[in-house]
């Protein structure tokens, strides 16, 4: 057992079932007496819902995970060298990959009996995002070891347009009459866009992270409900139980009570029938020397 092959098998499972597996991991290595790898073990976190289901691309459809990989590639390059046909084209093809991935994401996480919201949904998509724009994050994901929405994304951040967006233009050739041509956009205000949009997503993800701690703080709360509701029903019953035991203890004094006093009758009786006999024999032999007097 180490721990790249305990990762593959933990970030497999549903989140929800994760801890308790990844526990039972770290018991068992500190069984055997291997200090590190439990540390290991131990220090994986459990994936988020939005992480989990992006990782299910990896696991479950590695064709299509290698086409996203080629296309981050394909998109760096093309944003180093500043080809701006290419990056029109391929940031088109970002567009549509990404919402097909990420449809696909959640009909197999829908198949693994885990629902995504859309907020968890959204978050599938800037984690697709970040694999473009950075290899190092790509490389986690297609590890299957990708544990929530990465924080920062090095590269072409924000690169991706907005929904609803048109891709950036060329600047136009100068006009046949000599008038002015109409320059791109100052690479200033380009930087400043990308960066109000990588603003805009930051919000999104911590509004969606804020989303899902609430509905795990709910979850947590009805299971402490339903603990304190089991324990209180306990109490109860010990209570009964308790209530139950001095009667029956009030009902034993009672009956060694009456069974004192039953033997007490019954020695008294006895002696009561020992002095009536005597009565009866003594009774008996006067009879019989009066008859035999008689006689």
């Amino acid at each position: 057992m180490d721990v790249d092959s305990v990762a593959v098998e933990l970030y497999g499972l549903r989140p929800s079932e994760f801890t308790a597996a990844r526990d039972a991991y770290v018991v068992e290595a500190r069984k055997a007496g291997d200090k590190r790898l439990a540390a290991a073990v131990a220090a994986l976190r459990r994936p988020t819902v939005a992480a989990w289901t992006a990782g299910l691309l990896a696991r479950n459809r590695p064709k299509e995970a290698q086409r996203l990989v080629r296309l981050g590639e394909a998109l760096r390059a093309a944003h180093r060298t500043l080809d701006a046909e290419r990056l029109r084209k391929l940031s088109h093809d970002q567009h549509v990959v990404i919402g097909e991935l990420a449809r696909t994401a959640r009909t197999l996480a829908a198949e693994a009996g885990q629902s995504v919201s859309d907020p968890a949904l959204y978050e599938v998509e800037q984690i697709l995002h970040a694999v473009l724009a950075d290899a190092d994050v790509a490389a986690q994901w297609s590890g299957g070891r990708l544990a929530k929405v990465p924080d920062t994304v090095s590269g072409f951040t924000g690169l991706e347009p907005s929904p609803g967006a048109a891709p950036p233009r060329p600047a136009r050739a100068a006009r046949p009459d000599g008038s002015a041509t109409e320059h791109a956009r100052p690479p200033q205000r380009d930087a400043e866009g990308r960066a109000e949009r990588a603003r805009r997503e930051r919000e999104e993800a911590v509004r969606a992270e804020s989303a899902e701690t609430r509905a795990e703080a709910e979850r947590l709360e009805a299971v402490r409900a339903a603990a304190q509701d089991r324990l209180d029903r306990a109490a109860d019953a010990v209570k009964a139980a308790e209530e139950d035991l001095r009667a029956a203890k009030e009902r034993l004094v009672t009956a060694r009570a009456s069974s004192a006093a039953e033997a007490a009758g019954l020695k008294e009786t006895g002696r009561a029938a020992a002095e009536a006999r005597a009565r009866a024999e003594t009774a008996a032999r006067k009879v019989e020397e009066l008859t035999h007097r008689e006689r």
